[in-house]
C-alpha cells in the first residue's frame, strides 16, 4: 500500500459521515428542531477523526515531508490551499459548537446557525476530498521514492496508534478542570 492509501480510505469514512449529516439536515427541515447530542457526535467525528486524525497525518507528516522537497509552484499552491481549507473546516466546526451551545440553552434562533454550519461542512468536504484524491495525492507521490513512501506509511500507522490515547487523555483532562 502507498502512504496515500490510508488517507483515501479515511476519506471514504468521512463521506459516509457526511451522508448521515445530510440525512440529519433533511430531518431538521421537516421538524424544525435538532438533537444537540447528534450535533455533538458530528462535531466529535469532525474534530477527532476528520481533523485531528486525518488532517493530522496530512499536516504533521505528509506536508512536513513535502516542505523538504522542491515542489512545483502549482503543487506548493495546492498544498497551501489545502492547509487553508483545513483551517476553514476548524473555524466552521467551532462556529457549529458555539451555535449548538446556544441552541442547547434555549436559543431557538441558533438552529439556523447549526443548519448553516452543517450545510457548509457538507458542501465543503466533498470538494476538499476530491482535490486531495484526484489532484494533490497523485502529484505529491512523485516527490517520494518508494522507501520514503513506505517510511511515511509506517509513520502514519504510528500516528494512528497514538490517537486513541491522545483523545481519551484529553477527555480526562477536560473532566478534571
Amino acid at each position: 500500500m502507498q502512504a496515500r492509501g490510508p488517507l483515501m480510505i479515511e476519506h471514504r469514512l468521512i463521506e459516509r459521515m457526511l451522508a448521515n449529516v445530510k440525512n440529519l439536515l433533511v430531518q431538521v427541515g421537516q421538524t424544525q428542531k435538532i438533537d444537540p447530542l447528534l450535533v455533538d457526535k458530528a462535531v466529535d467525528f469532525i474534530r477527532t477523526y476528520a481533523d485531528r486524525t486525518h488532517h493530522g497525518k496530512e499536516e504533521d507528516i505528509l506536508f512536513r515531508d513535502l516542505n523538504n522537497k522542491e515542489l512545483s509552484e502549482i503543487d506548493r499552491r495546492v498544498m497551501n490551499e489545502l492547509i487553508e481549507e483545513h483551517l476553514f473546516g476548524r473555524k466552521t466546526t467551532k462556529a457549529l459548537v458555539e451555535a449548538n451551545t446556544r441552541y442547547r440553552i434555549g436559543d431557538s434562533s441558533a438552529l439556523g446557525d447549526i443548519v448553516s454550519c452543517l450545510n457548509t461542512l457538507v458542501d465543503f468536504y466533498p470538494k476538499h476530498i476530491e482535490k486531495e484524491d484526484k489532484v494533490f495525492f497523485p502529484a505529491s507521490r512523485a516527490y517520494f521514492s518508494e522507501t520514503e513512501d513506505q517510511t511515511m506509511l509506517a509513520e502514519f500507522m504510528d500516528f494512528d496508534q497514538k490517537m486513541i490515547h491522545e483523545k481519551y487523555k484529553s477527555v480526562v483532562e477536560e473532566l478534571e478542570k
